[in-house]
């Protein structure tokens, strides 16, 4: 597409045809403030805190929907945005629970960075709120529809990323709410629990379950890791504490999954705590499990697996792969099987 140029914040910028006002301020270090918009997903216009000033323009836009133009003079700090933008948080804070202090998204949750950055203490507005039971039938997150802010990334990421259509906006007006149709469960609706809802939500209306109370977000170590359930390498970060890893997050929008995950990915995790565990080679000796070294366990399962093929034939050994192994480490399991045995009893437990 043609180059354009236009102003913003009184800076000469180049951007190409096509991309918004929020991605041209954004490739030049210029930072918006945010709530609903992730460039991963497709714009909803719904916040109202991305909306910046542009010359000519009868009303203030919202950056993130708004095409750039030639020539465009742009202003993304004058005070008309700021108080358009203080309005919009208080707005939403006019029917927020204030308990921060126990909310399982505190210090990551974006409606309370830029509460604090444009010093909201409290809404100016009062009146009527809503007073909804906490949905936590399902195992693996829980639903707190109090605390949302109805920016719509977890239907946009349902519909357009996982395309299961679980949830949706229901209801008008004030009753506005984001549900799965007829307000069933979600164990009633096509979802996956992949937690791809979880993953995108700015605040604390969806958290995971497993982690709950056990540690707050300034005091997770966040270690970057590869899935272990499948070969295809996905990315994301184990949020540990005290060496115990409480819950996994996909922040970056990168690796091969580009930030999104399955529900072994997300909450399968909790085998790496299990005490049925093994850390070490175990080999049966007088009935007894007793432990051994790398090199004797190797040793012993390779006498094995020849004194078999030798008294029974190669068809009496089979293979079991496992889909916690790289695909390149079960090619290499497949080809011991079938140029070494001489078997093609091979099959796998890639299934959830």
């Amino acid at each position: 597409m043609a180059e354009i140029r236009l102003n913003i914040d009184g800076r000469e910028v180049k951007a190409e045809g096509g991309i918004t006002l929020f991605q041209a301020a954004k490739r030049v270090g210029i930072k918006i403030p945010h709530l609903c918009y992730r460039e991963d997903l497709t714009s909803t216009a719904a916040c109202r805190l991305c909306v910046v000033e542009v010359q000519g323009a009868r009303t203030l836009v919202a950056s993130c929907a708004y095409p750039v133009a030639n020539n465009m003079v742009v202003q993304t700090d004058t005070e008309r945005v700021r108080n358009a933008r203080k309005l919009a948080v208080e707005l939403l804070l006019s029917d927020h629970p204030y308990d921060c202090m126990t909310c399982e998204k505190s210090g990551s949750c974006k409606l309370e960075k830029y509460a604090y950055e444009l010093g909201i203490r409290k809404s100016r507005f009062e009146g009527e709120s809503h007073n909804y039971v906490s949905r936590a039938t399902n195992p693996f997150f829980e639903r707190d529809y109090n605390k949302c802010i109805l920016c719509g990334r977890c239907v946009t990421v349902c519909h357009e990323m996982q395309y299961c259509e679980a949830v949706d906006y229901s209801k008008r007006g004030f009753a506005t709410k984001i549900s799965a149709s007829f307000d069933r469960s979600m164990q009633e609706t096509p979802c996956v629990f992949c937690g791809n809802c979880v993953s995108v939500c700015p605040v604390g209306a969806l958290s995971e379950k497993g982690g709950r109370f056990q540690g707050r977000e300034w005091e997770l170590t966040k270690i970057p890791t590869i899935c272990s359930y499948c070969g295809v390498g996905c990315s994301f970060d184990l949020n540990v504490k005290d060496n115990r890893i409480l819950k996994v997050t996909t922040d970056k929008n990168e690796g091969v999954n580009r930030g999104w995950t399955c529900v072994k990915g997300r909450f399968g995790f909790d085998y790496v705590h299990s005490p049925d565990r093994l850390t070490e080679p175990l080999i049966k000796k007088e009935e007894k499990f007793g432990r051994a070294s790398w090199e004797e366990a190797l040793d012993t399962v390779a006498k094995g697996l020849k004194k078999v093929k030798e008294k029974q034939g190669p068809d009496a050994v089979a293979f079991l792969a496992s889909a916690k192994c790289t695909n390149e480490e079960n090619y290499l399991l497949q080809k011991l099987a079938r140029a070494a045995i001489g078997t093609n009893n091979v099959d796998h437990c890639a299934r959830l």
